[in-house]
């Protein structure tokens, strides 16, 4: 039993970490400038895009740049740290929203202020908590989920953090475990049990935080715009 405290859930690197579509649109990105900048040969840019097309992991994509400047610069970034497996800022003990389902379906979907504490009933019935265009007013959400003979599924955007430490008792808990790159992105915590029941959380493909995105955007507009400057200056 103190062998069960002491090992806790295996978290994976971060270059072993599944890589998604916008993982890929960004070393495509670095590979097409280093092609403008003459960096690569068109037969060269042609065979690592291809790579990363075919590339499953994000370690798998860092190969087709390591020898790029990008790569070098992006090592002087404080290192990445996963999100914790359990809240860290204060989470009240009432939900600033109550989504339940008795015989029946409750969906909570489209642009939505999501609160810090959600309770999902699903009592022969089917909860759906869809976050993929929710605004996210904190940078923590806890989901608690319960489901007896019924279904609770919970969909996030792609660049967010997912984490989910529930179970189930003849039934079903899935939560896939999602790390964002960005500092700043929220963390979805997914708790409950399902008892002859289903509780799942998934990320939702192709669908990003919209203000994440803008913060990205803008980073690299100060960036270009300081690099034509610059070249002005010289």
């Amino acid at each position: 039993m103190d062998l069960q405290k002491e090992t806790g859930p295996q978290v994976a690197e971060p270059a072993e970490l599944r890589a998604s579509d916008a993982d890929r649109d960004r070393i495509a990105d670095i590979l097409r400038e280093a092609l403008g900048e003459g960096r690569l040969t068109a037969d060269e840019h042609a065979e690592r895009v291809e790579g990363v097309l075919s590339a499953k992991t994000v370690g798998e994509l860092e190969v087709f740049i390591r020898d790029l400047p990008a790569a070098h610069e992006r090592r002087t970034v404080p290192a990445w740290t996963p999100a914790a497996n359990r809240p860290t800022d204060a989470i009240p003990h009432d939900p600033d929203d109550n989504v339940v389902a008795v015989f029946s379906a409750a969906v909570r979907k489209g642009r939505w202020r999501a609160g810090r504490r959600i309770h999902a009933y699903a009592i022969f019935g089917t909860v759906e908590i869809d976050l993929s265009e929710a605004i996210f007013e904190y940078r923590q959400v806890v989901i608690k989920a319960f489901s007896v003979f019924g279904n609770v599924e919970i969909r996030v955007p792609e660049n967010v953090s997912l984490r989910g430490t529930g179970g189930g008792v003849l039934g079903n808990f899935e939560v896939d475990t999602l790390d964002s790159a960005e500092p700043d992105a929220p963390v979805v915590y997914v708790d409950g049990w399902a008892i002859l029941g289903n509780i799942e959380g998934r990320p939702k493909r192709g669908k990003l935080v919209a203000d994440i995105l803008d913060r990205v955007q803008r980073a690299v507009d100060r960036k270009v715009d300081r690099s034509l400057r610059k070249h002005l200056d010289r």
